[in-house]
């Protein structure tokens, strides 16, 4: 059986270019606009993977970030953060800090900066649910 993968990204293209590498792998893409319509997805699919961006309009993905780490019935889902901000600047961000009440922040399972190549992408995609 396919794998559910939830990409969850604000730019069209960024979306386009996942769905297109998971497809071309057998993997089933779920798409979200934002992290508001990302947790929505994730909790009526129930996804094998998450990918998710940071910086979005309308529910970061910082919020949905700490929402699938802190919630019980959601953190045993991985997630690939998949941004242009830097790891360290993602760590040490207020925004990330914030979100986590000053307490540690969980290293993403896997951080990937844009751009990638779909090789990098799905080798990440493959560590994390085969």
């Amino acid at each position: 059986m396919s794998k559910k993968v939830l990409v969850i990204d604000d730019d069209q293209d960024v979306r386009s270019f996942v769905v297109t590498v998971l497809e071309e792998n057998q993997y089933i893409p779920l798409v979200a606009k934002d992290g508001v319509e990302g947790l929505e997805m994730i909790e009526k699919e129930h996804p094998d993977l998450v990918i998710l961006d940071v910086l979005m309009p309308r529910g970061s993905g910082i919020r949905l970030y700490r929402k699938l780490k802190t919630d019980e019935k959601l953190e045993k889902i991985p997630v690939i953060m998949f941004t242009g901000i830097a790891l360290r600047s993602f760590l040490k961000s207020q925004k990330v800090l914030d979100e986590f009440k000053g307490g540690e922040v969980p290293k993403p399972d896997i951080y990937l900066e844009k751009p990638v190549e779909p090789e990098e992408l799905l080798a990440a995609i493959k560590k994390k649910i085969g």
